[in-house]
């Protein structure tokens, strides 16, 4: 059986149909600051520095130096994996499970764990549902490979300080379980969502068919 993607398992979680696009349309180069943010959170330590803020004039970050070493020092002083993810025994790492492949960003030793850095902005708590399901992709994999359970996982998201981790529980597996049957059974177009807010943003949405509706047929139902 053909092994899944962290990223399509992300994208199945977060919009089925549009992995489905996403596969006609073939492979897509990562954004263009992808690189820039994954470079910076292996540069916390000098982010924190005395001279940090002036290291920070020109980084990819989208607070301003002082709150983003403010989110950085509170994660230090939370985060007993620190000294870790600061400086990780691997980056840009490729693992492959028994049922997905992909990229972890950070691999840690101590503890063991895949860690994933974000481009985009965190929820108020915890990490968005299709960077759960990628992480838990990841830790699974990581985990076949070591032949050793891995009990959590971090999400990063440099370009606002802040950094996430995340236990592999029951949910998270529960999750990440659906989003690999819905990988795996794309054949042809999935339904559509009713949660239009996603929509709005896709680059597929033309192609898609998805009709906004008015505030008026909304206000009918």
């Amino acid at each position: 059986m053909t092994k899944q993607s962290f990223s399509d398992l992300a994208l199945a979680a977060y919009c089925p149909r549009k992995l489905y696009y996403r596969r006609r349309e073939g492979d897509r180069d990562p954004p263009s600051e992808a690189a820039a943010l994954r470079d910076l959170a292996c540069r916390y330590e000098t982010a924190l520095s005395p001279d940090g803020e002036d290291a920070l004039a020109e980084a990819p970050i989208a607070v301003t130096p002082t709150q983003f070493r403010s989110n950085l020092g509170c994660a230090k002083a939370r985060l007993d994996a620190w000294d870790a993810l600061a400086d990780p025994a691997g980056r840009d790492v490729f693992l492959e499970g028994r049922e997905v492949r992909g990229i972890a960003h950070k691999v840690l030793e101590d503890p063991l764990a895949p860690v994933l850095v974000s481009p985009g902005e965190p929820p108020e708590e915890g990490v968005w549902k299709p960077q759960s399901v990628r992480a838990v992709a990841a830790a699974k994999a990581l985990a076949w490979e070591e032949e050793t359970p891995i009990e959590r996982a971090f999400v990063e998201y440099p370009a606002h300080g802040r950094i996430r981790e995340i236990r592999i529980g029951t949910r998270r597996k529960a999750s990440y379980r659906a989003a690999l049957r819905a990988a795996r059974g794309i054949d042809d177009p999935p339904p559509r969502l009713d949660d239009e807010s996603k929509c709005e943003p896709c680059e597929f949405r033309e192609t898609c068919g998805v009709r906004t509706r008015t505030l008026r047929s909304l206000l009918s139902t």
